[in-house]
């Protein structure tokens, strides 16, 4: 049983914050987040948009695309580490927002790995033949877990979702996906406060433990390892050759562990895809928002492979094969 994409669509909002926006507020210059990120602009989202407005506006292009009714969606998987609230999962707002009524609701945190962890969710709901059409959502608002007085992180984030159906198709589709985590190195990226270990208090706040944290020199080590492991493991799993993928698409974390990992995979330049200039790193939207873009291109046909990778905290890691149906 062959389970491929049949709708996409993705949203970012209208505010842009430029490298030169940020040099008015941190100690910061537009070579220095250039030459070390590949970052120009990022998305900002207004304080009155939540993750499931995005997640919903994303979600509803994407059944514009195909055709279907918010009514014929079985199962919503959202991938968001920066949810409305804690409960109820912002994939059942979605659902009220679009009014799929008859959809199982659930959110995924895998971090910047989200959305991947949610195509294979999404995928198996499908094999089981108990569904017939699933929505994919990764979806973040990464502007309201940053510090923006720290020059090391505030340059990185933005905020954006991106959406797939996912149904039965002739040929193609999800060939091939490879999950993994190390919870040992939970502490490279992490975000200490608000949970039942640090619930939210007057310290906490004043400690700024509900502003994300990282360690970025470490987590750059492991991103450029496990990134170029994970899409080796990924092909293997498929029965595949590097020259067999038309296009790449890498977590949009940083441009030097892009192009690092794709020297460790031996692909041309050409066969990588890259929005992170414009969008910075979106987490779980981030794959989401990059797949929509290339299934929009002219350049893409029927047939052509799309390997896609993440990292993200947990540590989590995963790879997908999809071929276009």
């Amino acid at each position: 049983m062959s389970i491929g994409i049949v709708g996409w669509g993705f949203y970012v909002p209208d505010k842009i914050l430029t490298n030169a926006d940020l040099e008015k507020m941190v100690d910061t210059t537009d070579e220095w987040i250039t030459t070390r990120t590949g970052i120009k602009t990022r998305r900002i989202a207004p304080s009155d948009m939540a993750v499931s407005d995005m997640a919903a506006a994303a979600a509803q292009r994407a059944l514009d695309k195909c055709g279907l009714s918010a009514k014929q969606i079985d199962v919503i998987i959202v991938a968001t580490i920066t949810p409305d609230m804690f409960f109820p999962s912002s994939a059942c707002f979605v659902q009220s927002k679009i009014g799929a009524e008859n959809a199982a609701c659930f959110d995924v945190s895998a971090a910047c790995s989200g959305f991947i962890y949610a195509l294979e969710l999404g995928r198996n709901f499908l094999c089981n033949k108990k569904y017939k059409n699933v929505m994919v959502i990764g979806a973040e608002k990464l502007s309201v877990i940053t510090d923006w007085q720290d020059r090391g992180t505030c340059v990185l984030f933005g905020d954006g979702a991106g959406a797939v159906i996912l149904s039965e198709v002739k040929s193609g589709g999800i060939i091939s996906c490879y999950l993994g985590s190390d919870g040992t190195q939970s502490e490279l990226l992490f975000l200490p406060g608000g949970g039942s270990r640090n619930p939210a208090s007057e310290d906490t706040v004043k400690n700024k433990m509900h502003f994300l944290k990282m360690r970025g020199n470490e987590l750059f080590k492991f991103a450029v390892r496990i990134m170029a492991d994970s899409a080796e493991e990924v092909l293997k799993q498929a029965g595949l050759k590097k020259s067999d993928i038309k296009y790449l698409i890498p977590h949009q974390a940083n441009s030097r562990i892009i192009w690092a990992t794709a020297k460790k995979l031996d692909l041309d330049e050409s066969q990588v895809f890259v929005n992170i200039d414009r969008y910075g790193n979106m987490s779980s939207a981030s794959s989401a928002v990059a797949l929509c873009e290339i299934l929009e291109s002219k350049d893409i046909k029927r047939g052509d492979k799309l390997l896609m990778v993440a990292f993200g905290g947990g540590l989590t890691w995963g790879s997908s094969i999809i071929e276009v149906s």
